[in-house]
Formats: C-alpha cells, sequence, structure tokens
C-alpha cells in the first residue's frame, strides 16, 4: 500500500465534518452505519473516525439513493463492487506469481528441428548445429 492510499484510509474526520463533506445529515451517517454501508472506525472513547475513502462511499450512496435505488441495492452493489476489487487484486497477484515462475524456467520453449523432421527441445545455452537444423523460438502468448 503506498501513501496516498494510507491516507485515503486514514481516520481524520469526526461524524459532523464527514457528514458535511458527504452533503449529508450526521444522522444518516449513523443510519448507513448501523445498516453496514460504510463502516467507519472508532476511537478508544467509540467516536466513530471517517477517512476519504468513506466520505467518497457515503457520497456514491447519496448518488446511487438519488437515482432511486433502494438501501439494500446499494448494500449489494457496494459489496459486488468490493468483490470485483478483491478479485482484481487477486489475479493481479496470480498473473506475479505466473510470471515469476516462468522467468524461473528458462529455456523451455526453444527448439531445433533436424533434417529428418524431428523436433528437439533444446536447453537454456545450447546451440543447434547451423548447417542442418533449424532453430524455432515461439514466445510466450502466440501458441
Amino acid at each position: 500500500m503506498n501513501s496516498e492510499e494510507e491516507l485515503a484510509l486514514a481516520p481524520l474526520f469526526a461524524i459532523a465534518v464527514a457528514a458535511e463533506l458527504a452533503g449529508m445529515h450526521p444522522q444518516t451517517l449513523r443510519q448507513y452505519d448501523r445498516l453496514g454501508l460504510v463502516s467507519p472506525s472508532r476511537t478508544a472513547g467509540k467516536s466513530r473516525r471517517y477517512s476519504m475513502r468513506d466520505v467518497a462511499q457515503l457520497r456514491e450512496i447519496g448518488r446511487l439513493s438519488a437515482e432511486g435505488i433502494t438501501l439494500e441495492g446499494i448494500r449489494r452493489i457496494l459489496e459486488l463492487e468490493n468483490e470485483v476489487t478483491a478479485l482484481r487484486a487477486r489475479v493481479r497477484e496470480l498473473e506475479t506469481a505466473l510470471a515469476d515462475e516462468l522467468l524461473r524456467r528458462p529455456g523451455r520453449r526453444v527448439f531445433a528441428a533436424g533434417e529428418d523432421g524431428g523436433v528437439t527441445p533444446l536447453r537454456a545455452g545450447m546451440r543447434a548445429n547451423p548447417r542442418t537444423e533449424v532453430v524455432l523460438w515461439r514466445p510466450f502468448g502466440n501458441r
């Protein structure tokens, strides 16, 4: 997580300030918290503290509500958006792991074809006899 992401998640605002930033009444924020639409952090004294991400989510809730979507519908939309974000992060993680694994196995996609038509995989650093064999190289993704 970079410093911008950390700042977006940092609890900065008391409920009155967050309500003003979101264009809502503080009681509306309390209701959304009870419904689980937004989950601000809490101080030791149990006061709500809202982050910039919480305020952005409150604004999105307000926009969706103004379009006529019910609070249950909004809850489901937010739940699905969070799931998509988590799945995208998992895909990036798996793509990185796959790329790392492919880099640990160099030379697995280089082949030599002999005069008789036989195909032989070549290890990294091996060279085919240039007079009698053709070397084929196929980069990843071009199957």
